[in-house]
């Protein structure tokens, strides 16, 4: 018996899309279809130019003022939006064999290894039927290339749910700009990232004695060696995407004295996703360990599919031992860009912090993909029933979790 049918969905740009699917269980049954441009051209512009992602051309202020002044903050016109994916999106086939699994009284695992056009797109969102969304009903992960996942150096790191959390929280950035200020600004008392790091305890590597937050001290020659024997590797801060994605950045409190394969960035020294690939420091390479679970809570840290060689942080965190990489989509917006451009936001607007506190308790969890899909629903069904700005898709839909 079948108690949790998985379904690895796989997709490649051809004149439109090409989509191959087969179920775990019965790995040797393939399906294939093609989808025309026409069919999904037209949706998938229609998401670019409402997500917060720059447009080419576009600076981040103006792609925040668009996208948070569009669909993904307005319920009528998201949920127009979503239905117009699914529609353009989940093949008719599929679909049927998804709601087969479900007549079953099973819910269905989707891996999804999306294409480089449709790397952006929020599947757990998608609308597929009056009041439910793609996740009401199924789980849904990314699936990586079989080159990174299959890598024979690659060696699962193991699970420890008592292990320590190595926890970079809002790093402070030396000589940063604005551009690589504070993600969460002042973290009150009641806040839900408080309670994170009252929660973690003595899990939290390293200790600290003051604020957990906005540190200084934690750069890469400091936290390497901790993901080693980690259970858990929290990140909240910067990315930024350069030209391919081994260049992906991972911005730390690494000065000029650190050692790297990024040149220095007014004072700091980025940490790219070759960094943790082949080694940080001269010489021979030496990748990073990372712990079972990663999450990277910051700008586009899963952005690299979008690129045509999808190798990027979380490939690199996958490569590196991981078996979870929860990482998001889309340039996230702050709780500050969403006070400044969001219609209807007011000087208490706070969304991150949730989001923040949802991604680190699914990873405490035995299965982090079905968990953080459970919070991803409850806020759907929040949105659909009220369509208050705290719970709109433009932040709970950025977040994807790759199951390697």
């Amino acid at each position: 018996m079948v108690k949790r049918p998985t379904v690895q969905v796989k997709i490649v740009d051809a004149d439109g899309l090409f989509y191959s699917w087969r179920w775990e269980h019965d790995l040797a049954a393939i399906q294939n279809i093609m989808v025309p441009a026409e069919t999904v051209v037209p949706a998938l512009s229609a998401l670019a130019g409402a997500l917060p992602t720059p447009l080419p051309g576009e600076s981040v202020e103006r792609a925040l003022e668009r996208s948070l002044g569009g669909p993904l903050t307005d319920r009528d016109r998201e949920v127009e939006l979503a239905a117009a994916l699914a529609r353009a999106l989940v093949p008719y086939q599929l679909a049927m064999e998804l709601n087969g699994v479900l007549e079953q009284g099973l819910r269905p695992h989707v891996r999804l290894q999306p294409s480089l056009s449709t790397g952006q797109v929020p599947w757990e969102a998608l609308r597929v039927d009056e009041g439910e969304r793609f996740v009401t009903n199924a789980d849904v992960s990314v699936l990586p290339a079989a080159t990174v996942r299959n890598a024979p150096e690659r060696r699962v790191s193991t699970w420890d749910p008592e292990g320590p959390v190595v926890a970079v929280l809002d790093p402070s950035v030396p000589g940063a700009t604005a551009a690589l200020g504070s993600v969460l600004g002042p973290v009150g008392p009641g806040s839900p990232l408080a309670a994170l790091v009252e929660r973690l305890g003595d899990r939290l590597a390293p200790p600290s004695d003051g604020s957990a937050f906005r540190r200084g001290d934690l750069n890469r020659d400091a936290i390497e060696p901790l993901l080693e024997g980690a259970g858990r590797f929290l990140y909240v801060g910067h990315v930024t995407i350069a030209d391919h994605g081994l260049d992906a950045r991972l911005h730390l409190s690494c000065g000029p004295a650190t050692t790297g394969r990024a040149a220095l960035v007014r004072g700091h020294r980025p940490l790219t996703a070759a960094d943790i690939v082949l080694g940080h420091r001269p010489g021979d390479a030496a990748g990073w360990r990372m712990p079972n679970r990663v999450a990277l809570i910051a700008c586009e840290s899963g952005g690299e599919v979008r690129f045509a060689e999808p190798v990027g942080l979380v490939a690199a965190a996958v490569h590196a031992g991981a078996q979870y990489v929860t990482a998001t989509r889309w340039t996230l917006p702050t709780d500050a860009g969403l006070r400044r451009f969001a219609p209807g936001a007011t000087p208490e607007t706070a969304v991150l912090p949730e989001a923040v506190a949802a991604v680190d308790e699914a990873h405490d969890r035995p299965d982090p993909v079905a968990a953080l899909n459970d919070w991803q629903r409850r806020k759907a069904e929040r949105w659909e029933a009220e369509g208050r700005l705290e719970d709109a898709p433009v932040v709970w839909g950025a977040f994807a979790t790759t199951h390697g």
